[in-house]
């Protein structure tokens, strides 16, 4: 049986912003579905003092190596998404190169059982890393159903709200328009 592991970044979550917990959240999730994983992220524990002591990026990261070189394991999907949210600071390497890079290191590392998807608003830095690495790419941006979606989800909100049913009907098809034009895509 597959194995899947999600992570979703989310600006608002710190654990949710880094590489650190991008590997955390998947090791997790990848040692729940096998005994194998399970004993990889169970060794790692222990390695560091019964988890009193924290590993490094680089031992998690190892961890996941060995989880992806378990032999005959069934497929596994890793999803990233929102990779957006990961923060592009001034500090040098930014938290969304980190993260880049550990896609970049997945993608390279030739796993044949290893499936990696990545969903991300068009941003340059993430462009240049994954264009490269991708074999598919599929862009809902501009897609008149992503478009008619987002304008029916306004209509919908501004029909169903308490304080927006008070509106004059022209204020409710300005805020209608405006916010389905200005939504590009998102």
């Amino acid at each position: 049986m597959a194995s899947t592991a999600f992570f979703y970044f989310d600006f608002k979550d710190e654990s949710k912003k880094n590489t650190r917990g991008e590997l955390s959240s998947l090791l997790v999730q990848l040692a729940a579905q096998s005994d194998p994983y399970s004993e990889i992220l169970s060794a790692l524990y222990s390695e560091h003092d019964a988890g009193s002591m924290q590993p490094s990026d680089n031992a998690l990261k190892m961890s996941l190596k060995s989880m992806l070189a378990v032999p005959d394991q069934a497929p596994i999907y890793i999803v990233v998404d929102a990779l957006d949210e990961c923060p592009n600071s001034t500090k040098t390497p930014t938290p969304r190169e980190k993260v880049l890079s550990l896609v970049e290191w997945l993608v390279e590392s030739r796993c044949s059982n290893l499936w990696v998807s990545v969903t991300s608003r068009t941003e340059a830095d993430i462009e240049a890393t994954l264009q490269p690495l991708a074999s598919h790419n599929i862009s809902l941006h501009t897609e008149t159903g992503q478009k008619e979606d987002i304008t029916n989800y306004i209509k919908w909100f501004v029909k169903s709200d308490p304080k927006a049913r008070k509106w004059r009907k022209q204020d409710k098809e300005l805020v209608i328009e405006r916010l389905s034009e200005r939504a590009d895509g998102m």
